[in-house]
């Protein structure tokens, strides 16, 4: 069923009542002329789009939506793109499955690991290793070679890796060699690592390549379990924790390290379309 007004345009397809602009529309023209479908990129200089232009024609059959503009150009729109499209439909986008856990989740659902040359040289492998990632924010790897140039060729299989102030790869032991509490033989609490850069690191590898002594237990905690207990017990906090800018620093100045980043953000970073949390710091 659809329904088309004068008002700019408004359409309902699939149960989806979308509002559109027309700048917007003949701006997402996505004719030969007007966007590249090879590199995903718009030819239509934008800026020459009137900002008053209205359609001088509108057709519509069962799928698609026909725009015939002032100059003659003709624009057709698949009606389920613009529902992916539309800001409505972006509402109703599926959030990203997770299962939030504590230890005893985590414990009773005994994810297995992934085997390191299932996982560098099948599909399946790396399949399993990212259903497990996205389903609970962290996966393991066995078997695999204490290197770090296996380390980083596990890093690869799954992005790209991103050049910090630390490097690509970095090989750290309790050397105080960086201004970090990290670089020393103090546990750390339970923290995210940086929450200073305007783009804190999304996935993160972690490897021990020797041990010795005693010590070095690692803690992990589900952020994002955490945050859903402050929306169920106190929602105004949650929103405070949402809303409010903080600036999140790192000092470092030992030896030949000189830094200082700041990177500015709320503690819980949530899409304003449908209220998913996505990042922490």
């Amino acid at each position: 069923m659809w329904v088309i007004k004068k008002m700019n345009q408004e359409l309902k397809y699939a149960n989806t009542v979308m509002r559109f602009d027309y700048v917007w529309l003949r701006d997402h023209c996505r004719s030969a002329s007007c966007y590249n479908s090879k590199t995903h990129q718009r030819s239509l200089d934008t800026a020459s789009v009137d900002l008053c232009i209205k359609p001088k024609n509108i057709r519509l059959d069962e799928t698609t939506l026909f725009f015939t503009w002032p100059d003659g150009h003709v624009t057709k729109y698949d009606l389920n793109w613009l529902v992916k499209n539309s800001y409505e439909g972006q509402k109703q986008k599926v959030i990203q499955p997770r299962i939030l856990w504590n230890a005893e989740i985590y414990q009773q659902a005994q994810v297995p690991y992934v085997d390191c040359q299932s996982f560098l040289e099948t599909n399946e492998g790396l399949k399993k290793f990212l259903q497990n990632f996205l389903l609970y924010g962290i996966a393991f790897v066995e078997n695999v070679p204490p290197t770090q140039e296996h380390t980083e060729k596990l890093a690869e299989r799954i992005s790209l890796i991103r050049e910090t102030i630390y490097g690509r790869m970095w090989y750290f032991t309790s050397d105080f060699s960086r201004g970090d509490t990290a670089y020393t033989k103090l546990a750390l609490d339970r923290h995210t690592d940086t929450t200073y850069f305007q783009e804190p690191c999304g996935i993160q590898v972690f490897h021990c390549l020797k041990h010795e002594g005693t010590g070095g237990r690692t803690l992990l905690v589900d952020g994002f379990y955490a945050a859903e207990q402050v929306l169920q017990k106190a929602p105004e906090e949650f929103e405070l924790l949402s809303k409010v800018p903080l600036k999140h620093e790192y000092i470092e100045d030992v030896g030949e390290c000189h830094n200082h980043m700041i990177g500015v953000g709320p503690v819980l970073n949530i899409y304003p379309w449908n209220k998913e949390l996505y990042l922490i710091r």
